[in-house]
């Protein structure tokens, strides 16, 4: 048998009311919780927030037993040294009555960012009256648990013009698939055109091969050219040399006589 594990679209929210009149702090606060957390469904899983929305009304009409409101105090510390404060439940349910219950809710959740999640559902008035008439709030009876209907059906999308839209689309669309030896065709021929293509660019580069040969050639001859003149150069730079030196023999001989 395989383990169930609850999905996002298989939880329902629902919304509760409890009236906590004369009622004990911890049996509301422990209630509460149990709705919070959604331990009341068939489909509770510890590391998923399952649980419904719920209303406390008539926080200030709580009870506390034993004579704790003389005796149990609400401490509170600032973060400084020295800054701890504690407040008598006789005193807070007086002046913050709100605050109690949800202090007493809130020590009963998970101590992490599961527990923030599920202390967001809460919604405690110190009155009979509540602002949350439009979600259509249930009556919960402390120490009942409702009937399970089961997993909500999964809801469809009705008939309208967007759906038929989305039809024409799709019967546009229809015959593209449905033909796909026409489109691996056109693709053939559009690989052969592109191949085709190719012939093209070896003519222009044999075409420019030429020239880059016609290029050499004019270097060879401005290079021979060049040879030519330095080789005519030292040539005559010889013959003037030789021509010179009989003319200095001569005035030698003059100066033996």
């Amino acid at each position: 048998m395989k383990t169930y594990s609850p999905k996002p679209e298989h939880i329902e929210r629902r919304w509760y009311v409890i009236d906590a009149g004369e009622q004990v702090l911890g049996r509301v606060a422990s209630e509460a919780a149990v709705i919070l957390r959604g331990k009341h469904k068939p489909i509770f899983a510890p590391h998923m927030d399952v649980g419904d929305h719920l209303i406390i009304i008539n926080a200030a009409k709580v009870v506390l037993t034993g004579g704790k409101e003389k005796k149990k105090v609400a401490w509170r510390h600032s973060g400084h040294p020295g800054g701890i404060t504690g407040t008598l439940y006789e005193d807070l349910l007086a002046k913050k009555p709100a605050f109690a219950v949800e202090k007493a809710v809130r020590g009963m959740l998970p101590k992490n960012r599961l527990g923030r999640a599920m202390i967001k559902k809460l919604h405690v008035v110190p009155g009979p009256e509540h602002h949350h008439q439009a979600q259509k709030p249930v009556d919960w009876a402390i120490g009942t648990r409702p009937a399970w209907e089961g997993l909500p059906t999964p809801v469809t999308a009705p008939a309208n013009g967007k759906e038929k839209t989305s039809s024409k689309k799709a019967a546009a669309r229809e015959p593209d698939v449905a033909e796909p030896s026409e489109q691996t065709a056109a693709r053939k021929t559009a690989a052969k055109k592109t191949t085709t293509r190719k012939p093209t660019a070896s003519k222009k580069t044999a075409a420019k091969k030429p020239a880059t040969r016609k290029t050499t050639a004019r270097t060879t001859t401005a290079r021979q050219e060049t040879r030519k003149t330095a080789a005519t150069k030292k040539s005559t730079a010889t013959k003037k040399t030789a021509a010179k030196k009989p003319a200095a023999r001569s005035t030698t001989k003059k100066k033996e006589t």
